[in-house]
C-alpha cells in the first residue's frame, strides 16, 4: 500500500480518464455516489436516532435504537465512504478500469437496499433484513478481490481484511438483534477495530507523504520522518490492541496495550510536522484526525481500569472524533483531485472541519457530564448534522456534474 498516497491527487492518471467516458457523471468513479452517500446518511440517519432518542418517532427496526444508530454509522455511513475511497484508489494500484457505469448503480443500490432494509427490519421476515444488508459488504468485497487479483497487484490484497471483517462484525450485529447467542458487542467492536485499522495503515502513509509534498514545495528543510520499523511496530501493536479490545474489552491487559498504542500513535503523529501544515487546512485537517485516534484509543484504555472514564466517551472519541474527521477530511481532497479542481479548502469546507471536531468534542463530553447529556447530544448531534449537510452543499454538485478539465 506504499503508493496509496499517490493516488489521490488531481494529478492521478484515474483522474484524468474520468473526462474521458461518456455516461452519467455519478456513475463513473467510486468517490461520487459513495461519499454523496455517505455524507447524506451520516446526517440522515443521526437524525432519525435523535429523534428516536427523544422520544419523537420509534424506529421500525428489529435492532434497539442504540443498536441501529451504531450499526448505520458503521455499516452506513462508514462503508460507504470507504468503499469510495477503495474503488478509486485501486484502479491507479492495478492500472485496470474502475468499477463503473452498471456496476457501480448496483453497488449503491445494495448499499441503498441495506439501508432501507435495516430501518423497515421489523416488518419483514427475520432472515430478509440481514440477507439483504449483508449482500453489499459481501459484494464489495468480491468486487474489491476481483479487481486486485485481475491486476496481480499482490500487495494490496490485504485490503480485503478489513473488508472481511465488517462483513463478519456486520452479521455479529444482526445476530446478536435476532437474540443469537453471540458475545454480547463483538459486532460493534469488531465493526470500530476495522476502520481504525485503515486509519492507521493508509492514514498512516497519506499523512505524512501529503505533508512532505506541501512543504517540499514551499522549500521547507525540515520534513516528516520517514516511514520505518516504527510505523510498521505501531500499525501493529495498533491492530493487536483493537483486536484484543473487541475480544476482551474490560481486560486490564487490553487496556494497557491500548495505552500503549495510543502513546505510540501520539509519538509517531509528532514525526510528520503537523503544526507546519497549519496554512493548509486541507491538510491539517488529517493530521487532527488521526490526533483523534491516539486520544481515543488512550481513553479506551484508560476505560479499562476503575479510572471513572466512560467507554462511551472514549468509543466517540474514536468514531465521531477519528472515523468522522477522517472520513470528513478525505472526502473533500478525493473529490477535488478527482474532478479537476485546486486542493484548496473552502470557507464552507473549513466550517464543516469546525463542525465536525466541535461535534466530537460535544458527544465525547455528554458521557461525563450526565446532567448535561441530553443538551450535550443534542448540540453533538446538530454540529455533526450540519458538518456532513455542508459537505453536500459544497460538493454534491462537483460529484454531479463531469470532471471540469482533462
Amino acid at each position: 500500500m506504499s503508493n496509496v498516497h499517490q493516488k489521490v491527487e488531481p494529478s492521478s492518471p484515474a483522474g484524468a480518464r474520468d473526462a474521458t467516458n461518456t455516461g452519467p457523471a455519478l456513475l463513473l468513479y467510486a468517490f461520487r455516489p459513495m461519499f454523496l452517500a455517505a455524507a447524506s446518511w451520516a446526517a440522515i440517519a443521526l437524525a432519525l436516532w435523535l429523534a428516536a432518542f427523544f422520544g419523537t418517532i420509534e424506529l421500525p427496526t428489529r435492532f434497539d435504537p442504540l443498536s441501529w444508530h451504531i450499526h448505520e454509522m458503521l455499516f452506513g455511513f462508514v462503508m460507504a465512504a470507504v468503499t469510495g475511497f477503495l474503488l478509486t484508489a485501486i484502479p491507479n494500484w492495478t492500472g485496470r478500469v474502475p468499477v463503473r457505469g452498471t456496476r457501480l448503480a448496483l453497488l449503491a443500490i445494495l448499499w441503498l437496499l441495506g439501508r432501507i432494509a435495516c430501518l423497515i427490519s421489523a416488518d419483514l421476515p427475520e432472515w430478509l433484513a440481514p440477507a439483504i444488508d449483508l449482500a453489499f459488504p459481501v459484494t464489495l468485497l468480491a468486487v474489491v478481490a476481483r479487481e486486485i487479483i485481475a491486476g496481480r497487484n499482490w500487495r494490496n490484497l490485504l485490503m480485503t481484511a478489513p473488508l472481511t471483517v465488517f462483513a463478519i462484525a456486520d452479521l455479529l450485529m444482526h445476530l446478536e438483534a435476532l437474540n443469537v447467542p453471540v458475545p454480547p458487542g463483538l459486532g460493534w467492536r469488531l465493526g470500530i477495530a476495522a476502520p481504525v485499522i485503515l486509519i492507521t495503515v493508509i492514514g498512516g502513509r497519506i499523512i505524512p507523504n501529503f505533508t512532505r509534498n506541501w512543504l517540499v514545495k514551499r522549500q521547507s528543510k525540515r520534513l516528516p520522518a520517514p516511514a520505518g520499523r516504527f510505523d510498521v511496530g505501531c500499525m501493529a501493536v495498533t491492530a493487536l490492541a483493537f483486536i484484543l479490545w473487541a475480544l476482551f474489552p474490560e481486560r486490564h491487559a487490553t487496556g494497557a496495550l491500548l495505552i500503549f498504542a495510543a502513546l505510540l500513535g501520539a509519538a509517531r503523529l509528532s514525526r510528520w510536522r503537523g503544526l507546519a501544515a497549519w496554512p493548509e487546512k486541507l491538510l491539517f485537517i488529517l493530521h487532527v484526525g488521526y490526533g483523534w485516534l491516539a486520544v481515543g484509543t488512550f481513553l479506551l484504555g484508560l476505560s479499562a481500569f476503575d479510572l471513572g472514564v466512560p467507554t462511551s466517551s472514549a468509543v466517540h472519541a474514536l468514531t465521531a472524533g477519528a472515523i468522522g474527521v477522517m472520513i470528513l477530511a478525505v472526502m473533500p481532497r478525493v473529490t477535488l483531485g478527482h474532478v479537476g479542481r485546486d486542493l484548496v479548502a473552502s470557507r464552507l469546507t473549513v466550517l464543516a472541519f469546525v463542525l465536525i471536531n466541535a461535534a466530537a468534542v460535544a458527544r465525547v463530553s455528554a458521557s461525563w457530564h450526565t446532567a448535561k447529556m441530553h443538551m450535550l447530544l443534542l448540540i453533538a448531534g446538530a454540529l455533526w448534522i450540519a458538518a456532513f449537510a455542508l459537505f453536500d452543499l459544497v460538493y454534491a454538485p462537483m460529484l454531479l456534474r463531469p470532471r471540469t478539465n482533462p
